[in-house]
């Protein structure tokens, strides 16, 4: 069986689970296809969504002394490397990177950003993963001589995983990095019930079009027959477990068909297509350090607690 193959059986599987659970869910990962990842930049855009802007101000802010502490040469791996935007600024900074790998589910999206990348900067090694980066894959080994690597992870994606998940992700990253390791990881702490609706939920719509664009995409690629027109986009905040919860609510008693599966959902009745943890600093600490990281420097926005956190592997000393 292909890559692809053995990714569509794997998503397919996924799905049928997530659906026969209660409350019915769907793989978040699903949302970033192509037009998800489009969409998901545009929301990024969006006055509401104050996690880019907040993060990429602590990036210009802090960036020079980060730099510093990664040094020479470095090797940065960056799981769900999107546009590429941070990315870019991130490495300008650096004291001439050597190595660049890219690691996404989108591979249109991975090839643009490696293409742009070894347009910028030539003499960088780019290597693009087309992989789920939230399950086991092999990282290739660097083809010339690299400093220290660098795992790089912000938009708060880690907000996405179960707190336990978390863990687990961050050790598997810790292992790739070596004993000598950095990891610079964005994460949101913001638990304020309007901010937060608000972000997950804009005015404009365009996160409630790309919450939409799972079910369109699960009509495309596996044989769904979602109505798109029967769903609304819900944004809830859960402050009982610190998270945002993205729901697509049917508006009606119907009936799905995923496959060979056929599914019953009741008028009200949500699918969880995204859990969106705010972590805080304690909760935070606390993850980090069961996955082998140790805290360096906490940088934390002037509004809103987005953070960011440089920590090291816990057996570089």
């Amino acid at each position: 069986m292909s890559v692809v193959a053995r990714q569509l059986a794997r998503d397919e599987d996924d799905v049928i689970a997530g659906l026969r659970s209660h409350p019915k869910r769907l793989p978040c990962r699903l949302l970033y296809d192509a037009i998800g990842a489009e969409l998901f930049e545009r929301i990024t855009q969006t006055d509401a969504y104050y996690p880019t802007r907040t993060e990429q101000a602590l990036l210009d802010a802090y960036l020079p002394a980060i730099a510093r502490e990664v040094g020479p040469r470095a090797r940065v791996i960056e799981p769900g490397s999107g546009a590429g935007i941070k990315t870019r600024r991130l490495l300008a900074k650096l004291d001439h990177p050597a190595s660049y790998v890219a690691i996404d589910v989108s591979r249109e999206q991975l090839e643009h950003t490696a293409t742009r990348l070894h347009q910028e900067q030539p003499d960088l090694e780019v290597e693009a993963i087309a992989a789920d980066f939230t399950r086991a894959f092999t990282l290739p080994a660097p083809r010339s001589t690299v400093g220290r690597s660098l795992v790089f992870f912000p938009g708060s994606t880690i907000g996405n995983f179960e707190p336990f998940d978390a863990v687990a992700f961050l050790r598997r990253f810790q292992r790739f990095a070596g004993p000598r390791g950095l990891l610079l990881l964005g994460a949101d702490g913001t638990r304020e019930r309007d901010v937060l609706v608000r972000a997950y939920d804009d005015e404009q719509g365009v996160t409630a079009a790309f919450n939409t664009n799972l079910l369109a995409h699960l009509n495309r690629a596996r044989g769904a027959n979602f109505d798109l027109t029967a769903f609304d986009h819900r944004a809830v905040w859960n402050e009982l477990r610190s998270r945002v919860e993205m729901h697509l609510v049917s508006r009606r008693a119907q009936t799905v068909r995923v496959g060979n599966e056929s599914f019953e959902l009741a008028a009200g009745e949500p699918l969880v297509t995204e859990y969106a943890y705010k972590h805080t600093a304690l909760a935070l600490r606390s993850i980090l350090a069961a996955a082998g990281w140790r805290v360096r420097e906490v940088y934390t926005g002037a509004v809103h607690p987005m953070r960011l956190w440089l920590c090291e592997s816990a057996s570089t000393r």
